[in-house]
């Protein structure tokens, strides 16, 4: 294991540690808050992102969208991150003008391009699976990244529930059809949008959760691609260690 591996373990242990970690007692206030919040959106808002999660799941599935990247191979650690970093710091940028320039849209506006924000942030998991070696052409290397996407944007609570599924992910998936068409996508669209975090998808709005539209972006971004990254080195370190 060269220093640079050496580094990137240890930063994993620290985000294993982190998405581990039990519920505090802010959190608990927090999610009370957050009920209250939820109660005080417009009935809109929550059909516009149940639809919006509806379909992102569902163009997972398909996968025709985002599957034209092909897996690296024959790259070190380092240099696969290299990549990842440069494309981290593109969909940071590309997120930031988006929600600039409709931070002060308002609400409706921002609603109408919260599909598009969504697409984005899954272009960007398609790109990072496909950078670490995998082929997303198989569904459940799709599976993992609506994971990915859901263990980065849910409570503590939840993440401590995903979290041992994506650790042992090679014995997970010994349970999963190999046919994407015997998959029961739409049990997983329901549990998913139950147990994503309303409010934190909220902040994805410019306009409802974020006060400045490009600065919101930029940072989810950040974070999204934080946990992409450990997500991933999880499975890489794994796999040399067999």
């Amino acid at each position: 294991m060269d220093s640079y591996e050496k580094k990137a373990l240890k930063e994993l242990k620290i985000w294993q540690k982190n998405v581990q970690r039990k519920p505090g007692i802010m959190g608990g206030l927090s999610k009370g808050a957050q009920d209250k919040i939820n109660s005080l959106i417009p009935e809109t808002a929550h059909k516009v992102i149940t639809e919006a999660i509806k379909n992102m799941v569902k163009v997972v599935e398909l996968g025709s969208q985002y599957t034209n990247k092909k897996p690296v191979h024959g790259k070190s650690l380092q240099e696969r991150e290299e990549i990842l970093e440069d494309r981290i710091s593109f969909y940071k940028k590309t997120g930031a003008i988006s929600g600039a320039g409709i931070g002060a849209g308002g609400i409706l506006l921002g609603l109408a391009d919260f599909p598009v924000l969504l697409s984005i942030k899954m272009k960007f998991l398609f790109e990072a699976a496909s950078i670490y070696g995998f082929n997303v052409e198989d569904y459940r290397e799709r599976l993992y990244i609506l994971y990915i996407f859901q263990i980065t944007f849910s409570s503590e609570e939840r993440r401590r529930e995903i979290y041992p599924i994506m650790e042992d992910w090679g014995e997970y998936i010994r349970t999963l059809p190999e046919d994407s068409d015997s998959f029961d996508w739409r049990a997983f669209q329901q549990e998913y949008r139950d147990y994503i975090d309303l409010a934190k998808l909220l902040q994805l709005v410019p306009g409802i959760g974020a006060v400045v539209g490009a600065a919101a972006n930029y940072k989810l971004l950040n974070q999204l691609g934080y946990y992409a990254k450990n997500a991933y080195r999880m499975r890489v370190f794994k796999k040399n260690s067999v």
